[in-house]
């Protein structure tokens, strides 16, 4: 989610700052569902910190969706070239 969201900040579709990408209204389910207030996980900071100087497992994603979760047609119908875990990263 990391890369995605820095992926957002750089597109021009987006906000351009980090607060704008994560409170964008319909943006990410967890500010909706209270999952933004859960534990961080240690390797959350550390995917944080790699996306920070760099690292894009995502290839460039700005979507990403678990399929098992999520109920937008629209999100089902964009290309998927890349699958991490449960998740589906797409542009």
């Amino acid at each position: 989610m990391a890369a995605v969201i820095l992926n957002r900040i750089h597109n021009p579709s987006f906000p351009n700052t980090l607060a704008g990408v994560i409170y964008q209204p319909g943006a990410f389910s967890c500010l909706n569902d209270g999952g933004i207030n859960a534990a961080v996980a240690d390797t959350a900071y550390k995917a944080a910190r790699a996306a920070i100087n760099g690292w894009d497992p995502s290839g460039g994603a700005i979507y990403y969706y678990n399929p098992a979760k999520s109920t937008s047609k629209w999100i089902f119908s964009r290309p998927v070239p890349t699958v991490i875990g449960d998740h589906r990263f797409c542009s």
